[in-house]
């Protein structure tokens, strides 16, 4: 079983010190003393702790101008390493990320949505040592590791809860499952919360109050609400796939109900109608292809899809009042056709003050969010920090 321990550990206070070096910029003993609030000669004693673990090391300024060296303590980003994992109902993606978030390896594959997830679990361990192997990193450095679940999570278990697009994986215990191959923390999340937290974590001056709005095989929301994740009592909130649109929609959903916005919306739902046309279309990708292609009928109904997130998006700015909403999941890579739709509804059913500062953007998908979403929980499990 591969972890350094607990007994390797520092103290809690020396990994407060050591946010303060999350940022990648060096500082001097005095500057971190200051920060923290904190004598310098405590200080000292935190930083001398975190330079015996490893995890920060002391530079000498390369120009010399007499007198004592200066020096500066900086974090060592590739002292521990995390595993992030995006996992949804046709895909897995796994990266090596640093402690600065920076990828340093990645792979993904394939998955059947009627896959066990034992079988996902072995890919991703089997996968996760060869990454290490690919860049030179022990596995013993490997210190959490963060998974993101196409799945309503109960977050007080980290165990999915009747999903409707994973029915495999409901009540699988992906922690307790690893920790037969590696004793280090594990956090599980709704994929669209982790997506929240990688699109904060790209642009964080401007997504304090944040909606991130997957629209993919499922719909759902992750929430910035003053900087913090907001998941709710179970840990289920933002999934909005399941509110019934106002419009006359009868189509039965997975979750027994009709009329769901996922029922209509998403990418299945999309290549189901198009079928109807005479379209080849079995995936979300199909979908895409279609559109970018030019494809009248496929435009229009991704345009109609945009305004039926948007009519639910609608009520989630009156109640949340966020900054920046952000579009993502594979449809969203329908670009403008889609984004048009949820605009056109959102700026037009919201109240004037809701929408004055209020941008609708599209995901880049360079971001990889997912992925740096589950890499920036599983550093913050790394330093002991809740989010």
């Amino acid at each position: 079983m591969a972890s350094r321990g607990k007994a390797h550990a520092p103290s809690t206070a020396a990994m407060e010190l050591l946010q303060t070096l999350r940022d990648g910029n060096p500082r001097t003993r005095a500057r971190l003393a200051e920060l923290c609030g904190v004598a310098r000669s405590t200080a000292g004693i935190r930083i001398d702790e975190l330079i015996k673990h490893g995890y920060v090391e002391e530079e000498v300024d390369a120009i010399y101008t007499g007198g004592r060296p200066s020096s500066r303590v900086a974090l060592r980003p590739r002292s521990r390493v995390v595993l992030a994992a995006d996992i949804g109902a046709s895909h897995a993606r796994l990266a090596l990320v640093d402690l600065l978030g920076r990828v340093l390896a990645e792979t993904s594959t394939g998955v059947q949505i009627d896959d066990e997830p034992e079988k996902t679990m072995r890919w991703l361990v089997d996968e996760s040592r060869s990454l290490a192997a690919s860049v030179q990193i022990p596995v013993a450095d490997i210190a959490a590791i963060g998974i993101g679940l196409a799945a309503p999570i109960e977050h007080s278990t980290g165990r999915p809860i009747n999903p409707p697009i994973m029915p495999r994986w409901a009540d699988f215990d992906s922690a307790a499952w690893l920790h037969k191959h590696y004793d280090i923390p594990v956090v599980v999340e709704k994929d669209v919360n982790m997506m929240a937290v990688g699109e904060h974590q790209a642009r964080p001056k401007e997504s304090g109050n944040l909606l991130f709005a997957k629209i993919a095989t499922g719909i759902g929301v992750g929430i910035i609400s003053g900087d913090r994740l907001h998941r709710g009592e179970q840990g289920i909130a933002g999934d909005i796939g399941h509110v019934p649109l106002r419009r006359d929609v009868d189509v039965p959903c997975h979750c027994g109900n009709r009329g769901c916005l996922e029922a209509v919306a998403s990418g299945p739902a999309l290549a189901a109608a198009l079928r109807e046309l005479g379209r080849d279309a079995n995936t979300t990708s199909d979908v895409v292809d279609l559109v970018r292609s030019g494809d009248i009928e496929a435009i229009q109904l991704v345009r109609q899809a945009g305004r039926d997130m948007g009519e639910v998006l609608a009520t989630c700015v009156s109640l949340f009042n966020p900054s920046l909403i952000v579009v993502g999941g594979t449809l969203s890579r329908a670009g403008d056709h889609l984004l048009a739709g949820v605009r056109e509804v959102v700026y037009a059913r919201s109240m004037p003050l809701a929408t004055q500062r209020l941008e609708i953007a599209q995901s880049d998908p360079s971001t990889n969010s997912a992925v740096l979403g589950a890499a920036a929980m599983a550093v913050d499990r790394v330093l002991a920090i809740k989010r």
